[in-house]
């Protein structure tokens, strides 16, 4: 019955070199990328090369003045937006408000130039501000001694760009996996949850607060001071954080009004200087940013501190805060490339992020990445290419040049309702619901980020539930999918009894068996445990001796490698069999797998004849050793017709 054809094909391994680089370029290079220059001649090849690596070499000769336009309105739309968020989140940072204006000038410039995307807009974001004031401010305080504490924050940066660009040049993305969607939306939810209440101080023009970013600490701190309360900051806060609030209602309501909520923080800031400087509300106890120096990023390289006093601290948010910034920029980046059908490279954003934040850290910036809210205005207002985000950075250029200290009088309560509103988008509550109703460990997964942020710390909390992913990983690997297959009707095909319980028919004398992941030494024994238990359940359930099990085909067709230990397993699992007077038969072993099963010898142990493309070939050659069972042969070639 076997077809010559279409057999097993058992050709010699592959020897290790081969093998190995297939892996590695497997697993560092998907995309293939250099695949198609294998024929091209060597100038054109280096020209490639250079525009791969250098995404600016790509798109910049095809640049032309009507893609300027647009990306000339959106990079001003953006500016507008930055210059309100770079205040406040330096302020959430609890570094000078000017270095987040610093911090919106040069990143823009080195992100254009490698960059993979064309939608996402440079700038800081609050998470990872927070983060960066509560692991630094274990080891300097910003009040005490702000100097130290800023030159931290720096080296921090500086290893951020250094962990990202190393991720991307050893092409290691996949490690952004594992904080999976779930993750991230329990995080922002709760860092969220963290950064609006940390805004009461400002709202209610609070002097003494907490360095804690828990909950319970900050409400503590806030209800502790109530004697520093203003009911003058409290009024302005509420009108101002009702506008903005407002605005982002229109802009849901008609999304053709972006550029409203999108002008709605300068529009704040504008109207809280003016506010400020008519009404002197210092002498009210509405505080003012302060002094904001005009000129360009003065250089900060001088300023990193290794000292190994600092330096676990330094290297600790440098990781967390650079793998947080990584996963967020790269999955917005991402998200509205693929509204418009276009990819991006998960390893160049990361070596792109690198470099930003590497010359940042020289260049008196903190860490930046892709924020969500600016990356969505700068997609509405039709940026066609990266090079809004050097027109964002000459407009900021502009801004430290001549207009920073106008903005010297902008009341904190504006930027604390700036924050606000920020954050309140990003509690994204529907989605929990939505995890929820489809599966309760995604559920779970979100709610140890969302209340171990929120009640015990940011990194504590994205740690609990990257645990708990990786914990459902391993129950993964270590409980590998696997089913009894039977036969439809009137048809080739094999399906699992349980999802088809009325239509597949098991075939007599003959278990069939799909393994659907890898076999490593963590799911050896639950495999042959479970292939046993199959094998006493199918016996168990029938009375008739002729319907004894005397064949188990094992479809490997879903088994992408397999160890030592799961070769052995094999072994004990045949002999287990033979003892019992069964045969094993093999279904499709994948090129990795056979040439295991090759090199231990195992196909030898148990015959090549043993295994089969397709689990029909297998059933049909098993039903010629069943024939001496059967009645009459005219009963067995009904039993074929019928796909019994």
């Amino acid at each position: 019955m076997r077809n010559p054809t279409h057999a097993v094909n058992f050709a010699a391994p592959r020897g290790f070199a081969a093998a190995f680089k297939a892996d590695c370029k497997e697993t560092f290079f998907p995309d293939d990328p250099f695949h198609k220059l294998k024929h091209e001649k060597p100038s054109r090849k280096l020209k490639k090369t250079i525009q791969y690596f250098i995404p600016l070499f790509e798109w910049l000769p095809n640049y032309n003045l009507r893609l300027f336009r647009y990306d000339l309105l959106a990079g001003i739309t953006i500016t507008s937006l930055a210059i309100p968020q770079g205040i406040s989140y330096a302020k959430l940072a609890n570094i000078p408000a000017i270095y987040g204006l610093y911090s919106s000038f040069i990143p823009p410039f080195v992100y254009a130039i490698f960059g993979s995307s064309k939608h996402l807009a440079v700038g800081t974001v609050a998470a990872c501000s927070l983060l960066l004031s509560e692991t630094i401010g274990t080891k300097a305080s910003p009040k005490d001694n702000p100097t130290l504490y800023l030159h931290l924050i720096f080296t921090s940066t500086f290893f951020t760009g250094i962990f990202q660009t190393a991720l991307g040049f050893l092409r290691l993305g996949i490690l952004v996996d594992f904080l999976s969607h779930s993750t991230i939306t329990g995080f922002m939810g709760g860092t969220a949850i963290i950064i609006c209440l940390q805004q009461l101080k400002g709202i209610f023009g609070v002097k003494h607060f907490t360095t804690h970013t828990d909950v319970v600490s900050v409400l503590q701190a806030v209800f502790r001071h109530r004697d520093e309360w203003r009911w003058q900051s409290a009024v302005v806060g509420v009108i101002f954080l009702a506008f903005l609030q407002f605005t982002r209602y229109v802009r849901q309501k008609r999304p053709k009004l972006f550029w409203v909520s999108a002008i709605a923080p300068m529009v704040v800031v504008v109207v809280g200087c003016l506010f400020a400087y008519f009404a002197h509300v210092e002498k009210h106890g509405i505080n003012i940013v302060g002094d904001l120096k005009k000129g360009l990023n003065p250089p900060s390289i001088q300023y990193l501190n290794f000292d190994p006093q600092y330096l676990p601290v330094t290297v600790r948010a440098g990781l967390v805060t650079g793998l947080v910034a990584m996963a967020e920029g790269m999955a917005i980046g991402r998200s509205f490339a693929i509204m418009k059908n276009e990819q991006t490279d998960g390893n160049k954003e990361m070596v792109a992020f690198g470099f930003m934040n590497i010359i940042g850290s020289f260049t008196s910036c903190y860490l930046t990445t892709g924020p969500f809210s600016k990356t969505a205005v700068n997609f509405n207002a039709g940026c066609k290419t990266a090079m809004s985000n050097v027109i964002m950075g000459l407009c900021m250029m502009l801004t430290l040049l001549f207009l920073a200290p106008l903005f010297s009088y902008t009341p904190l309560v504006a930027l604390s309702a700036i924050i606000m509103s920020a954050m309140l988008g990003l509690i994204n509550y529907e989605e929990m619901i939505h995890l929820f109703k489809v599966d309760k460990f995604d559920f779970v997964i979100c709610m140890a980020a969302f209340l171990g942020v929120s009640f015990i710390s940011m990194d504590v909390g994205l740690m609990l539930s990257v645990g708990l992913a990786l914990l459902r990983a391993l129950l993964y690997v270590a409980r590998p999918a696997a089913c009894k297959l039977g036969k439809l009707p009137n048809s080739s095909l094999y399906r699992d009894t349980e999802q088809y319980p009325a239509g597949s028919t098991p075939i007599p004398g003959i278990l069939v068996i799909q393994l659907g992941s890898p076999i490593y030494f963590a799911n050896c024994t639950y495999i042959r445990e479970r292939v046993l238990r199959y094998i006493q359940e199918e016996q168990g359930a029938s009375d008739s001796k002729t319907d004894v099990i005397e064949h188990l085909l094992l479809d490997l067709s879903g088994v992408s490698s397999i160890d030592m230990t799961g070769i052995e397993t094999f072994v004990e699992l045949r002999r287990i069999l033979v003892s019992k007077g069964i045969k094993l038969v093999i279904v499709n072993p994948r090129i990795e797998v056979l040439e295991k099963m090759t090199l231990s010898k195992f196909t030898d142990a148990i015959g090549k004849e043993s295994f089969y493309l397709s689990i029909e070939d297998a059933v049909q050659s098993c039903r010629f050793s069943l024939l001496p069972n059967k009645t009459t042969l005219e009963e067995f070639l009904n039993d074929v017709q019928t796909g019994v």
